[in-house]
C-alpha cells in the first residue's frame, strides 16, 4: 500500500487544539516511527528506516512456508496492531478508533506460519512446564513438543525462558492464584541461587541440573529482571541489578545482544543492539517504586544515545555492530510498543494515576481490577514497590529492610530449618573466599551483610 492509504495520511499536521500536545518532544520521538511506517511500509509488518522500505518479519525470519503464502500476501500490519497500546496512552484516540476500525476489516491470520506466544498466560501448559523443572526448581530453555524431552538444558534469565518468569509473577498479580504464587516463589529463589554472582549482581547461566555455571554473559534480555524484581518488592536489588545493566549501556552507547562477564568483553558475533526495550522497561519501574530523579537522568541518557545512534530521516534503525554504531535497515515493531511506550511513561505517568495496571512481555496494559492484593503486608503497595506511611510523609524503602519478599521455610538434609528469602541470596557455602565485606555479599536468613572473617572468609549463615 501507497503512502496516500486513509491511515498512510494520518494527521501529520496538528491542528490549533491539539498543536501543544501534539509538539510534546517525546510524543514526536513515538510519532517519528509510526509515522515513517505509516507511510513506506504499512500494512506490511516492519519498517526498513534507511531504505524507506518494508519487510514482513514472519517471512524473513524462515518461520514461514512461503509457498502456503495467500496470493497478493502484504503482510499483517505488525507495526500497527504493536502500536495501538501506545496510540492509547498517548491520547490519540483518533488515530486508534481508524486503526481497529481498518483491522478488523482488512487483518486476516489465515496464514500457515509458526509464531511466539509471548502474549498467551495458559494454565494447563504452565502446570505441565513446571512439572518437567529440575529437583533445583530450574527449567530449560527449550524443549522437543513432539517428545516432551529438553533439548537445552543451560537455563538462565535470558532469551528462551525470560516471560516463564515475568508471566509467573504477573498472572499472580492479575488473578491471585497462590498456586502460581508458590511455583513464582520457588523459581525465584533458585534464579537468586544458582544465576545470581556478586555483591554487585550479574546473572549467569547454568544447567538447570546441577546448577553449575554454563555462560558467563550479560544479555540485552536478562534488563527486564530489575523490573519485575520490583513487582517483587525487592527495591534494593533491583537497584542493584539496574545499574550493572546501565553501566554496559554507558561503556558502548547502547546495551549489546551479549557481554561475556568472564571476558569483560562482547561476544564475538553478537555485538548489535535491535532497539530493545528492556532497559528503558526496568528504569521505569524503578523510577515508579522510588521516584529517584537518577532514574530520570538515567532515562534522558538513554533517548540521547537513541536520537545519536539510531535515529534516521525514516525512522529509527537497529545497529548492526555497538562498537562501530553501523546500522542495520530495521525498525522492530517493538520499539513503537515497548521502548518508546516506557521512556514517555518514565516521564508522563498521568496514564497510571487512577488505575493500576499489568504490562504484558511485550508492553501492553492490562487493568488490575480484583482486590486479593489488599491481603499483602500492608508495608507492599503494587504500585509504589515498598513505603512506609508516617504521618503525611512516606518513607519509601527496600524490601529488604522490611523484608517483605517472598520467603519460605526449608528442611535441610541435617535436619535443620532455615528461612529462604528471595531478597538477597548470593552464595550457600560457608567457606567462600573473601577479601573484603563486599565479597560476601547478603545473608539470605536476615538480609544483613555477611562478614568478612581475617582468615579470608565469609561467616557462616545463621540457623533458625
Amino acid at each position: 500500500m501507497d503512502g496516500n492509504s486513509p491511515l498512510a495520511i494520518r494527521s501529520l499536521n496538528c491542528d490549533a487544539t491539539m498543536f501543544s500536545y501534539c509538539r510534546s518532544p517525546r510524543r514526536l520521538w513515538f510519532y517519528h516511527a509510526y509515522d515513517n511506517y505509516m507511510m513506506y511500509a504499512f500494512p506490511h509488518d516492519e519498517l526498513k528506516p534507511l531504505t524507506k522500505t518494508y519487510t514482513d518479519s514472519l517471512s524473513e525470519l524462515g518461520n514461514l512456508k512461503l509457498e502456503h503464502l495467500p496470493q497478493q500476501y502484504n503482510g499483517s500490519a505488525l507495526t500497527l496492531i504493536e502500536s495501538l497500546s501506545s496510540l492509547s496512552i498517548l491520547g490519540n484516540y483518533t488515530e486508534f478508533e481508524k486503526a481497529v476500525i481498518w483491522l478488523s476489516e482488512n487483518l486476516s491470520f489465515d496464514v500457515d506460519a509458526r509464531i511466539n506466544l509471548f502474549e498467551t498466560a495458559a494454565l494447563h501448559a504452565l502446570r505441565k512446564l513446571w512439572s518437567m523443572r529440575s529437583s533445583l526448581n530450574l527449567l530449560g530453555t527449550t524443549l522437543d513438543v513432539a517428545t516432551g524431552e529438553w533439548i537445552e538444558y543451560s537455563s538462565g534469565i535470558g532469551a528462551g525462558v525470560d516471560p516463564f518468569y515475568e508471566y509467573l509473577m504477573k498472572a499472580y498479580v492479575l488473578f491471585g492464584r497462590d498456586e502460581i504464587w508458590k511455583m513464582f516463589q520457588s523459581a525465584y529463589i533458585a534464579v537468586q541461587k544458582y544465576f545470581r554472582h556478586g555483591p554487585w549482581p550479574r546473572y549467569h547461566e547454568a544447567d538447570m541440573r546441577t546448577g553449575i555455571a554454563t555462560y558467563w554473559q550479560l544479555t540485552s534480555l536478562q534488563a527486564f529482571w530489575p523490573g519485575l524484581q520490583v513487582l517483587v518488592g525487592d527495591i534494593e536489588a533491583a537497584n542493584s541489578s539496574h545499574r550493572e545493566f546501565f553501566k554496559v549501556w554507558k561503556k558502548y552507547g547502547v546495551l549489546p545482544e551479549r557481554y561475556l562477564l568472564d571476558h569483560q568483553m562482547l561476544h564475538p558475533t553478537e555485538k548489535y543492539y535491535p532497539l530493545r526495550p528492556e532497559l528503558a522497561e526496568s528504569t521505569f519501574y524503578l523510577y515508579q517504586a522510588t521516584k529517584d530523579p537518577w532514574y530520570m537522568e538515567v532515562g534522558e541518557s538513554i533517548m540521547n544515545s537513541l536520537n545519536a545512534h539510531t535515529k534516521v530521516k525514516g525512522g529509527f534503525a537497529s545497529i548492526r555492530d555497538v562498537t562501530t554504531m553501523q546500522l542495520e535497515d530495521h525498525q522492530h515493531s517493538f520499539f513503537l510498543a515497548e521502548t518508546c511506550k516506557y521512556l514517555y511513561l518514565l516521564f508522563d505517568d498521568s496514564f497510571l494515576l487512577d488505575q493500576n495496571y499489568i504490562f504484558t512481555t511485550e508492553g501492553h496494559p492490562l487493568p488490575v481490577r480484583s482486590n486479593w492484593h489488599e491481603k499483602l503486608p500492608k508495608a507492599f503497595n503494587l504500585r509504589n514497590g515498598s513505603s512506609i506511611k508516617n504521618g503525611e510523609q512516606i518513607k519509601r524503602t527496600s524490601a529488604m529492610s522490611l523484608q517483605v519478599c517472598p520467603a519460605s521455610m526449608i528442611q535441610h538434609e541435617s535436619n535443620e530449618r532455615r528461612l529462604e528469602s528471595a531478597c538477597h541470596i548470593l552464595d550457600t557455602r560457608a567457606d567462600h573466599r573473601c577479601f573484603s565485606e563486599d565479597d560476601c555479599g547478603v545473608d539470605a536468613n536476615t538480609c544483613k551483610w555477611r562478614s568478612c572473617s581475617m582468615a579470608g572468609y565469609c561467616g557462616l549463615w545463621s540457623i533458625i
